[in-house]
């Protein structure tokens, strides 16, 4: 009786725990605690729990009970179930991750994107949209020049 109360404890917090993640919008971590969560009251339902508890009990009394109980038969489903849910979760996590693209890679560029200006010190020239490099911060007039010189004066 007090295994059974503290698997049914343990799944009920391991429940919880996993509605809170699904609420964080973490849908294949909260199935993985979910799976987890559900072994102990399975366990419980098909007198596994008080079997292994109980090391001296006779292996005939509890595969007799097996056949005619039908909680018994409810917790070798809720086993499945988290089995199932097991086998799901990876499933879906290995798609995920094999079709999870680089984001330099994969996304092409757009005709008029503007390249997002380097940070300091990265060792590379600031480029305008136009393609120029931008004046360094002594040249105060380079801008003025660059016109001039357009302009052929």
């Amino acid at each position: 009786m007090l295994t059974t109360t503290v698997c049914v404890a343990l799944s009920a917090a391991g429940l919880a725990v996993a509605i809170l993640t699904a609420y964080r919008r973490r849908f294949l971590r909260a199935t993985r605690i979910a799976a987890f969560a559900l072994i102990p009251v399975g366990l419980a339902m098909a007198g596994l729990a008080d079997l292994l508890a109980d090391i001296g009990t006779a292996i005939g009394d509890w595969a007799a009970g097996l056949v005619f109980e039908p909680q018994v038969w409810a917790g070798f489903a809720v086993l499945a179930l988290s089995a199932v849910l097991f086998v799901t979760v990876r499933l879906v996590g290995r798609r995920r991750k094999g079709s999870a693209e680089p984001d330099a890679v994969a996304r092409p560029r757009s005709a008029g994107a503007v390249e997002p200006a380097p940070s300091p010190g990265s060792g590379r020239p600031a480029t305008r949209p136009g393609g120029k490099a931008a004046p360094k911060k002594g040249d105060d007039f380079a801008d003025i020049e660059a016109i001039l010189k357009k302009h052929g004066i």
